[in-house]
């Protein structure tokens, strides 16, 4: 893949990462939940920065990425970066915040992650593929076993303090 070498460091935790979440997502999902909704809404905030700030960074990404993708960055994306950023960070925000939510919100959440980390999936080292291949397993794994239904690891505490009260 091209770029490994320059961006190894970064990657080899990338992966390492999305293991993690991955595991946490089969054994844990309220807390699964709450790592999704940090990795997206810090990727929505940083995204955004950039996006608001110096939008023509994510350009570089056009050499790792296949070359559908590099045509494409190179083109149009290049032309309207400054508002399509922007846009993908809102993007992320939302799909941050529904992580922290429950019902259909969440649903959602699982399902725009999904769609997004394949969509990322290839810039190739850009995204750290195989990284959004095995973070949107376990956002379909949380997505799958109905974990809007499941405790928080908030609601747990406010389950037993409402069972002492009561």
């Amino acid at each position: 893949m091209r770029g490994i070498e320059e961006y190894w460091l970064p990657y080899i935790l990338s992966q390492a990462v999305s293991l993690i979440l991955l595991w946490v997502a089969w054994k844990k999902k309220g807390w699964a939940r709450l790592l999704f909704a940090l990795l997206f809404l810090y990727a929505g905030c940083y995204n955004l920065y950039i996006g608001l700030t110096k939008p023509d960074e994510y350009n570089n990404f056009a050499r790792l990425a296949i070359p559908l993708y590099r045509d494409f960055i190179e083109g149009w994306f290049s032309t309207y970066n400054y508002i399509m950023i922007p846009l993908i960070a809102l993007g992320q925000l939302l799909i941050g915040i529904g992580f922290l939510l429950k019902g259909w919100w969440l649903r959602m959440a699982c399902m725009g992650a999904i769609i997004f980390l394949v969509a990322i999936a290839p810039l190739m080292v850009g995204s750290a593929f195989p990284f959004s291949i095995t973070v949107s397993l376990a956002a379909w794994l949380i997505l799958r076993n109905r974990a809007g239904q499941a405790y928080w690891f908030w609601e747990k505490g406010a389950a037993i303090k409402s069972r002492q009260y009561a």
